[in-house]
């Protein structure tokens, strides 16, 4: 399961990148960047939710090696 959610973690990080850069050329360079506009059209505040998506997978990969680091590492007085 671990690698899953390590897999899920680096996705959340292209996904987010993704909403970044999409809300970055659309607002301040008149057409979104990256890959995603490609494949769909969305407006500037969609790319936020991308982002916000990305960052909550990403945050959800990278909390479930820090609980295994935990674990392991015998926390405690």
């Amino acid at each position: 399961m671990r690698g899953f959610r390590v897999f899920i973690g680096y996705f959340g990080f292209f996904v987010m990148l993704q909403g970044a850069l999409g809300f970055i050329g659309q607002v301040f360079f008149g057409g979104a960047w990256g890959v995603l506009h490609h494949l769909v059209d969305l407006p500037s505040v969609a790319y936020l939710g991308v982002f916000a998506v990305g960052a909550v997978l990403g945050v959800w990969g990278e909390g479930d090696k820090k609980r295994e680091a935990g674990e392991a590492g015998g926390e405690g007085p």
